[in-house]
């Protein structure tokens, strides 16, 4: 993409609103503008880095063996009458009715439209275990809506509901979705650790959320510095195997959000100089809640011999709008923001220090199409403008490489290379730049 085409209305100035890092970076880097409170429009950078981490979690929920699919925005309140939470959810929950002044909603989550498929669809015990997920937009009416699309009203969520016929099938399940959402997050560059946390609204009796590290986080968490340190994609994983020794890794030694800690316990437990004190950043939930909505909605399955029995269902949550956000938290400097190479919305930024000088512009026009050619996707700044300016946008919109071309590094055939999170530059070989790309990707 070139950059005078691309619709990317950057900042210089951190607009009032914004409270936290993410939601100054996203506003300042052309990322998201909003359209009402709470809600976003995601301009084409943003909407690139969004697609990408939405790509990751489809990726490695598919390889758990779940299924993906697509259920409603918009959803009828009969179904969580009879669930018993249309009632008890509050005001978070937007109600509406149609012209024919029946009952709706804007879903907030889905485990009644989930369970009513199921039990329209599934009749046997012999049909379970079933995975099914999807990626849908909800809406949730905050109170107060702040820092930007870390607590907006409307959110793009990734659900997964499992369903067995008792606890044990139920809890490989959860086990599945416990080390799916350990490869998701690592896969983005984070260092998400599964923590002990409450249910909520969902309901349950086993529940972890999955926290990333970040100084501007919203709660406190407590855990032990061994789980920082892991290197979660040393190993390939078979999700048919008995995944409880991966669990139980994570699972062994103390790690809790605010709600949950236990001062004494954490001092007895975790070596003094293993302790980990800091604050953190929600990016996933998973739920066991086991016959909590199948048993009211007589979502059942006949047995081996003969009975009806409600299924077993789990569920689980990842933040995929939320996601961009936090990332942004964990990785970002004084001058912008600082991508993954997994989820940058380009690959490499490639600056024309002299745009309209004959030498630069093919120098820059033959890179540009090399690049691309062999993999990279490219934001070319072709724009008239002052190299500091340039400079500037790149280093704001934190793509992994820079490629910056002038007429005196092109006197010698070189440009200069630059790898945005540490600040290295190099001087390369114009026709060696994509290989050198290409060995630290």
């Amino acid at each position: 993409m070139r950059r005078s085409r691309l619709l990317l209305p950057t900042l210089k100035e951190t607009p009032a609103e914004a409270e936290i890092v993410s939601h100054r970076l996203m506003l300042r880097a052309g990322m998201v503008r909003q359209a009402s409170a709470g809600i976003y429009n995601w301009l084409p950078l943003g909407y690139r880095v969004l697609r990408k981490v939405e790509q990751i979690v489809r990726e490695e929920q598919d390889a758990t063996g779940a299924q993906e699919m697509l259920m409603p925005t918009i959803q009828s309140a009969d179904l969580w009458r009879e669930s018993g939470r249309y009632d008890d959810y509050g005001k978070e929950m937007l109600r509406i009715q149609d012209r024919h002044e029946r009952d709706l909603l804007y879903g907030p989550t889905n485990e009644e439209q989930i369970t009513d498929i199921f039990r329209k669809s599934v009749m046997s015990y012999r049909e379970l275990p079933k995975l099914l997920y999807h990626i849908q937009w909800k809406f949730r009416d905050e109170v107060r809506p702040r820092f930007g699309v870390m607590r907006g009203r409307e959110f793009l969520m990734k659900d997964a509901y499992s369903f067995d016929t008792d606890f044990d099938g139920a809890k490989r399940a959860y086990n599945k979705m416990f080390v799916s959402y350990l490869r998701i997050f690592a896969r983005m560059g984070l260092r998400a650790i599964p923590m002990e946390a409450e249910t909520g609204p969902i309901g349950g009796n086993l529940s972890h959320e999955f926290i990333i590290l970040a100084d501007t986080g919203e709660s406190e968490v407590f855990c032990h510095r061994d789980y920082i340190e892991h290197d979660v994609l040393s190993h390939a994983v078979d999700y048919e195997a008995d995944l409880e020794p991966i669990v139980g890794f994570w699972t062994e030694k103390y790690a809790r959000t605010d709600e949950k800690h236990d001062p004494a316990a954490f001092a007895a437990e975790v070596p003094a100089d293993k302790q980990v004190s800091r604050r953190g950043i929600e990016v996933g939930h998973i739920f066991y809640f086991g016959t909590k909505y199948s048993a009211p909605m007589g979502a059942t399955v006949s047995t081996a011999d003969g009975q009806s029995v409600p299924v077993h269902m789990g569920s689980y949550g990842v933040g995929v709008s939320r996601l961009p956000a936090a990332i942004i938290e964990a990785s970002h400097d004084e001058a912008g923001i600082i991508w993954p190479d997994a989820v940058a919305p380009y690959t490499v930024g490639l600056i024309n220090l002299k745009t309209g000088d004959a030498a630069c512009d093919t120098a820059c026009e033959d890179l540009y199409n090399r690049l691309n050619s062999n993999g990279f996707d490219t934001l070319y700044d072709d724009r008239e403008e002052r190299a500091g300016a340039k400079f500037a946008d790149m280093d704001l919109i934190g793509l992994p490489w820079q490629v910056i071309v002038g007429p005196r590094g092109l006197a010698n055939g070189q440009v200069e290379l630059k790898r945005r999170a540490t600040g290295e530059r190099h001087e390369v070989a114009m026709a060696d730049v994509p290989a050198r790309i290409a060995a630290h990707v």
